[in-house]
């Protein structure tokens, strides 16, 4: 089963309900009550966005957290490039080509390098826009980035589960 880890998971949750009032400055302690999670797991998340330019933080008593840049330029790729400590890839051979001891001999490499490249292009296609309205079908065209180019589908039908048809 191909997953998102909990830290991908929350850090969309968390940017997401963000996006949903880009002109409000957040906090990790009103964040953390709003969305059911520990403010420690909030904390270490933007933190992380903040270091990876997703979010910018603001110190002081009317401090917080806030979108870098509007939620049409944050794709879900950004996010898992942000968050995920080893690089994207959906085997060994296509996260870090020369690990695998039979990747020479393997005859399905360039198989799982033509769908991991498929499935990075739509995560790249998928922004946190996209996110806001997860029960709006989003449409995949390659070579797409954001929300405003629609065309075979992907319908989100949770934040974390996809389905592709053509």
């Amino acid at each position: 089963m191909l997953r998102v880890s909990k830290i991908i998971d929350y850090g969309t949750l968390v940017l997401t309900h963000m996006a949903s009032d880009p002109e409000r400055i957040f906090s990790a302690a009103d964040l953390a009550a709003t969305l059911g999670l520990g403010q420690p797991v909030v904390s270490k998340v933007l933190k992380t966005l903040t270091q990876h330019e997703i979010v910018k933080s603001t110190r002081g008593a009317r401090g917080g957290y806030a979108l870098s840049r509007p939620a049409e330029e944050i794709s879900i790729a950004d996010i898992i490039d942000a968050l995920d400590e080893q690089p994207f890839g959906l085997t060994e051979c296509t996260a870090t080509p020369g690990t695998c001891s039979v990747e020479a001999d393997c005859n399905i490499r360039s198989n799982w390098q033509r769908i991991n490249a498929i499935v990075r292009k739509t995560l790249e296609q998928v922004s946190i826009a996209d996110m806001v309205n997860p029960s709006t079908p989003i449409e995949f065209i390659p070579g797409r980035r954001s929300s405003s180019n629609p065309p075979a589908k992907v319908t989100a039908a949770c934040p974390t589960t996809w389905s592709f048809s053509e």
